[in-house]
């Protein structure tokens, strides 16, 4: 018990600093990352509570068009696009962590830079059509370990926490959606600027 509840603890220090990554790279295209945060936090606590990337789109594309200033036509691809293919949390670090987590245990070192190319190669490729719903993040594992030899025991492990994780894989795996929409639509120079920089928000209804 005390074991699960150290891997819930270490998952959500792990989605944290991909937050921060996101506000990283929203202010390196010119955004303030606290007020980009507090535009998408609506979205953000849905994905949260609803534990699905395919139900918040119509919410995250609202935010992205209402609240950032981010024309449909990006929001809209950056939102259906981010909820299949690229997702941070469910796609991307829950793997990874299970991957890292079992090497060891069956003699590989997970810190050979070999081995972890492989698995920054093999966690990107799954990436892509992994459903935007609750457990996702299991299916990618079940996908990620076999592909790199490791046993898939620790998956069926941790299905009691799973639910705990799963909120938080969530909302990044939204956050990342957004954060894509909104560098996009500042590289090419389609946001509404008095939107972003509003300090009213416009009401979110979907």
């Amino acid at each position: 018990t005390v074991k699960l509840g150290s891997f819930v603890v270490v998952s959500y220090i792990g989605l944290g600093l991909m937050f921060v990554v996101h506000g990283v790279l929203v202010s390196a295209a010119g955004i303030n990352p606290l007020r980009f945060f507090r535009k998408i936090w609506p979205v953000l606590t849905f994905a949260f509570t609803s534990r699905s990337s395919a139900a918040t789109i119509p919410l995250s594309i609202e935010a992205q068009t209402r609240r950032l200033g981010i024309p449909s036509s990006v929001a809209s691809f950056a939102a259906s696009f981010g909820a299949t293919i690229g997702q941070n949390g469910c796609a991307g670090l829950y793997p990874a962590m299970l991957a890292v987590m079992v090497a060891p245990t069956v003699g590989i070192n997970p810190l050979d830079p070999l081995w972890i190319a492989t698995l920054v190669a093999i966690v990107t490729l799954s990436s892509a059509g992994v459903a935007g719903v609750g457990g996702g993040a299991t299916f990618a594992a079940l996908i990620v370990l076999p592909a790199m030899g490791l046993p898939v025991s620790l998956v069926a492990l941790l299905i009691s926490v799973e639910p705990l994780i799963d909120m938080g894989r969530t909302a990044l795996n939204v956050s990342g959606s957004i954060t894509a929409g909104a560098i996009t639509s500042q590289v090419m120079q389609q946001t509404d600027k008095a939107l972003l920089d509003a300090d009213e928000h416009a009401q979110l209804v979907s």
